[in-house]
């Protein structure tokens, strides 16, 4: 009925497996979880042994293939109809997570889970990823139909039908980090598929520290520049409020100000991104101003 699949790049996945193998087996329902390491390094040990638990499969790539690649290729070799697709660096924060999803495992249909945050992490090198995280992630279901279910999409926690998957699978032409959901999220509205959001969270735990957190933000800005410049995804322009923006000023010919005023405020920005209180509109106009920059390199 369900298959648990699982991507792993050098993280310790043997809680997050026990815990899920344990909510499965008090299910009562056919299911296998399924770990595919992407080229990872660290914790192949470890993580190996999650290969004794009952219906548990384990493997380990030698090299790296991609967000998009390894998830395609679990999706290729699990034995159900049902995929449900967890990040690695989650943790199980209810005793009915797997139950809730069993619920949907009758019909087509994709299911958003949700992403929460530990309430007790309040480290400071991780201030501007929890910061965001809570205030732009971590939204009830009901918030985020309010904000369009197609575009909250998120391959954090999510269920969907094989035979939907199998129509869409994600692009593996992307590189880099970043995007991918979106692309994923908005194939899903094309099909018109059956998509419900549901207060069914799991916790969000391989944080970046707030420097790494803004490098990865660089990288995403950058990746979105160039599938929009591609023009394979004329859609992006409509679908992402910061690429519509830059548009906007592209359009007036006020980009080179902005590139300008990125070289004038970059120092100021990183301080407050990088203090115990970092601003997300900073953050926002950082990611604005960064995309105005690299568009003059391109």
């Amino acid at each position: 009925m369900l298959s648990i699949l699982i991507p792993v790049y050098n993280y310790n996945i043997v809680r997050l497996v026990n815990d899920l193998h344990q909510l499965a087996i008090e299910t009562f329902v056919d299911f296998e979880i399924r770990v595919m390491e992407d080229g990872s390094a660290s914790y192949l040990k470890e993580n190996s042994s999650v290969a004794n638990l009952k219906f548990c499969r384990y493997s380990a790539l030698t090299h790296n293939i991609g967000r998009s690649a390894i998830r395609n290729r679990l999706a290729d070799e699990a034995i159900y109809e049902h995929l449900l697709f967890i990040d690695c660096d989650a943790e199980v924060n209810s005793t009915h997570f797997v139950e809730k999803y069993l619920a949907f495992c009758r019909e087509e249909v994709v299911v958003v889970g949700g992403t929460a945050y530990d309430p007790e992490n309040n480290d400071p090198e991780y201030s501007l990823r929890l910061k965001y995280g809570r205030m732009r992630e971590a939204c009830s279901a009901l918030k985020r139909e309010q904000n369009g279910r197609y575009s909250h999409f998120s391959s954090f926690n999510f269920l969907i039908s094989k035979s939907i998957f199998n129509r869409i699978r994600f692009d593996e032409s992307i590189r880099g980090y970043g995007h991918e959901d979106t692309l994923f999220g908005h194939q899903i509205a094309e099909l018109n598929c059956e998509m419900h959001h549901i207060d069914n969270s799991l916790i969000h735990k391989g944080l970046d520290y707030n420097k790494l957190f803004i490098k990865k933000t660089e990288e995403s800005t950058r990746n979105l520049f160039l599938l929009y410049k591609c023009n394979n995804y004329p859609f992006l322009a409509n679908q992402s409020k910061l690429l519509h923006t830059y548009i906007q000023l592209d359009q007036k010919k006020l980009t080179f100000i902005f590139a300008w005023l990125y070289d004038l405020l970059k120092s100021a920005m990183l301080k407050n991104l990088c203090g115990a209180d970092p601003s997300l509109k900073v953050y926002d106009l950082y990611k604005l101003l960064f995309l105005a920059k690299i568009s003059h390199f391109h």
